[in-house]
C-alpha cells in the first residue's frame, strides 16, 4: 500500500531546518595564527600578513621606526630595544618568527663584512633567542638582500643554512622581486626554514629550481644538505606603473636646482625623458668616470628605495611639465606607495624618518604574497 505523509507531520522537522542554516551562515573564521618578528621595523610585513598572521611579539631598536610601527598597530605588544637584551625564554609560543636582519654587512653598496659583521651578524642574536624559547617556532623566516646569496659564491648563506640544518630544520630560498606587484625594483632573498619532523604536502614543494629561485639562490643551493625548493605561484601581471603613484601636485625643486639636476643627466638618457611617451623618469646620482650623473631609468619602475644617509641615496623624479622639465625627491607618501602601504598608512616624523621607515622596510604585497601561498599553509601543520 503507498504511503502518504500528511504536512502537520512534518512541521516539527522546519525549526530544525531553520536552525541548521542558521548555523551555517555564522560559521566563524579560524583564528589567526600567532607570529614574532623581530628587527620588525615600520611594520609593513605585519601589515602584509595580517589576513594570515596576527603578531603577538614584535621588537626593534630604533625609536623612529617604532613611532610609525606603533601609530599602525599599537604598542602593547611592541617591545623597543636591542635583539641583544632579548630573553627568548620570555617571549609566548608562537608557529611562526620572522626576522629582516640587518642587510649592512651584506649589502653590494657596503663594506661586505659578512655574515659575521657587527650588524648582520645580529642574525645570530635571533637564533639564540630561538634557541632559549621552550618552544621553538616550527617555521623560520630571514630576509635579507640579495648579496646572502651572492657574496663570495654563496659562503654567507651556507654559514646560515648550517645554523638552521644544526637547530633541526630544513631550508629553502626563494627571491622575490616587489616590481611583481608594485612598481618598485627591491629584489630580496626569503630562507624559509621549516622543522624537518614536519610532513610537507608536496604541492609545497618542487623538483627544481622555478622562476622564484635566481641563478645566485640556485648557485648558492649546489650540494646543500636540507635544501628545499619551494613551490610558489608566480605571480600575475602588475597593473600599476610609476605614473599612477606619483604625486603629480607635489612641488618641485626651484628651477636653478631644477636645472642644475638636468644638467647631470646623460644626454640619451635627456634625450628619452624628453620624449612625448616619457611623463616622469625616476633616478639616483652616481659617479661615473669621476663625475656626478643622474642616472635614469624608463621602464615605469622606480629603483630600489634606500635609506637617506647621503645625496646619492636619495631617488629624484624628472617630471615632464607644460614648460619643460622640472626635479623634486619622491614624497613620503610616494616611498609608501611604492612599498605596498595602504594611503591610511601613518608616517609620524620628518620627512628623512618617513623616508628612512620605507626605505629600510618589506614590501607588504611581498610579505601577503608569501603568508597567503606557504607561510599559513605550513602554519597548520606546525
Amino acid at each position: 500500500m503507498e504511503r502518504h505523509i500528511r504536512i502537520k507531520e512534518c512541521k516539527p522537522l522546519l525549526p530544525r531546518v531553520k536552525q541548521l542554516g542558521q548555523i551555517k551562515t555564522k560559521a566563524q573564521k579560524a583564528p589567526l595564527h600567532g607570529y614574532l618578528e623581530f628587527f620588525a621595523g615600520s611594520g609593513l610585513v605585519a601589515y602584509g600578513v595580517q589576513k594570515y598572521f596576527n603578531a603577538i611579539w614584535a621588537n626593534d631598536i630604533c625609536e623612529k621606526k617604532a613611532a610609525v610601527y606603533s601609530a599602525n598597530h599599537g604598542t602593547k605588544h611592541f617591545h623597543l630595544g636591542s635583539i641583544l637584551d632579548v630573553d627568548g625564554s620570555t617571549l609566548p609560543d608562537a608557529p611562526l618568527a620572522w626576522a629582516s636582519f640587518p642587510c649592512q654587512d651584506l649589502s653590494l653598496a657596503g663594506l661586505i663584512a659578512g655574515i659575521d659583521g657587527e650588524r648582520s651578524g645580529l642574525v645570530w642574536e635571533w637564533l639564540r633567542v630561538m634557541d632559549e624559547m621552550k618552544n621553538t617556532p616550527s617555521i623560520l623566516v630571514a630576509e635579507n638582500v640579495v648579496g646572502l646569496m651572492s657574496v663570495d659564491g654563496g659562503s654567507q648563506y651556507r654559514m646560515l643554512h648550517e645554523g638552521l640544518r644544526n637547530r633541526g630544520y630544513l631550508v629553502g630560498v626563494v627571491q622575490l622581486d616587489a616590481s611583481h606587484w608594485v612598481p618598485h625594483s627591491r629584489p630580496r632573498v626569503f630562507a624559509i626554514a621549516i622543522k624537518e619532523s614536519i610532513d610537507i604536502p608536496a604541492a609545497l614543494l618542487a623538483d627544481g629550481p622555478t622562476w622564484a629561485h635566481s641563478n645566485a639562490v640556485v648557485s648558492a643551493a649546489r650540494n646543500l644538505e636540507g635544501w628545499l625548493w619551494w613551490n610558489l605561484p608566480e605571480p600575475k601581471a602588475r597593473k600599476k606603473n610609476l605614473e599612477d603613484i606619483v604625486e603629480w601636485a607635489a612641488e618641485c625643486h626651484d628651477d636653478k636646482t631644477s636645472a642644475r639636476n638636468i644638467s647631470l643627466i646623460p644626454k640619451r638618457h635627456r634625450d628619452l625623458v624628453s620624449s612625448d611617451s616619457i611623463a616622469v623618469a625616476p633616478g639616483y646620482k652616481r659617479t661615473r668616470n669621476g663625475s656626478q650623473v643622474l642616472e635614469l631609468r624608463f621602464d615605469g619602475i622606480a629603483g630600489c628605495l634606500r635609506t637617506p644617509k647621503g645625496g646619492s641615496s636619495r631617488q629624484y623624479l624628472v617630471i615632464k611639465h607644460s614648460k619643460g622639465l622640472a626635479t623634486r625627491l619622491l614624497t613620503v607618501r610616494e616611498t609608501a606607495r611604492l612599498m605596498g602601504a595602504p594611503e591610511s598608512y601613518k608616517l609620524p616624523g620628518s620627512y628623512n624618518d618617513g623616508y628612512q621607515a620605507m626605505g629600510d622596510a618589506v614590501a607588504a604585497p611581498v610579505a601577503r604574497y608569501l603568508a597567503r601561498h606557504l607561510l599559513s599553509k605550513l602554519a597548520v601543520l606546525a
